[in-house]
């Protein structure tokens, strides 16, 4: 079976004809669907192919493959993936439901931002699941940065964030990242949770970012279960997690089409390396072979 993170696979066959005719579209529709682009998208990005055919006046699968290249690159580059960590300290917010690999996601981005030389303290603020903390505590050994985690069990996780920005602040650390929790009883208490946190940090400094992570296996059904986050914890930019092997590439444009956030942030493995920045040229590039 070819890849699922790489479509290039099922567009072999799409391209590899000596035309474009009828099945070209069909089969072009289907590789679409098949990678989790969605049928809203699916059928958007077949009906910009059709109009540049016909105006191109082309029949070489060659120049289709090119169009769709030029087509996904565009759509995905209308936002902006870049990061906003200028701010001394800069603090990231990191949130998403339990399970997406939040707490995995920050040790790599602990790694990603100490590769470019930054100083980073992580702040264990997920202090509702005593797991949690010893697993963020294992990958900031990791990644060679400093945490400061809850006195307590069940610690009010706004202290702990708080005590995160006092010691950057206080030690001159560049870069803050603050796990939260992705699930209480209610999603009001929550959102309660993480309005309470920004609020405390934000007496010390602005809030640079707050990271939606997703893991692109859900596809649809983990953008459902994120709602609560985007519609209330001002988020700025997702992090997509599980993108490899068992994931679906297209659900790279359909998330960031429908919430309108840019992705910042993708894990392609479970390597503390395996998180980079999102670069729409190269994805296409990986995507479409």
């Amino acid at each position: 079976m070819a890849n699922p993170w790489s479509l290039s696979g099922a567009l072999r066959g799409v391209f590899g004809r000596k035309t474009i005719d009828d099945s070209t579209w069909d089969d072009l529709e289907t590789s679409l669907i098949g990678a989790d682009f969605g049928p809203d998208v699916t059928e958007q990005v077949t009906d910009e192919l059709r109009e540049k055919v016909a105006r191109y006046n082309t029949t070489d699968p060659a120049d289709l493959r090119r169009m769709l290249r030029e087509t996904l690159e565009e759509r995905l580059s209308k936002l902006d993936p870049t990061l906003k960590l200028s701010n001394r300290p800069a603090v990231v917010l990191v949130v998403g439901v339990n399970g997406v690999g939040k707490t995995t996601t920050i040790g790599k981005f602990a790694k990603f931002l100490r590769n470019f030389d930054r100083s980073v303290v992580v702040g264990a603020a997920d202090t509702f699941r005593a797991a949690a903390v010893e697993q963020l505590g294992t990958w900031a050994e990791r990644a060679g940065v400093s945490i400061v985690k809850p006195q307590a069990q069940g610690q009010d996780p706004a202290s702990v964030a708080y005590q995160t920005v006092e010691k950057a602040v206080r030690e001159g650390i560049e870069i803050v990242i603050i796990d939260t929790a992705g699930r209480l009883h209610t999603k009001g208490g929550l959102m309660d949770e993480l309005g309470k946190i920004k609020r405390v940090v934000e007496k010390q400094t602005e809030i640079a970012e707050v990271l939606l992570v997703l893991d692109a296996t859900t596809g649809q059904n983990g953008l459902a279960q994120a709602e609560a986050f985007i519609e209330h914890a001002g988020v700025t930019g997702l992090v997509l997690t599980k993108l490899d092997g068992s994931a679906r590439g297209g659900f790279v444009l359909a998330v960031q089409e429908q919430t309108g956030i840019p992705i910042k942030l993708v894990g392609q493995g479970e390597g503390i390396g395996d998180l980079t920045g999102f670069t729409p040229h190269v994805f296409v590039q990986n995507l479409i072979g």
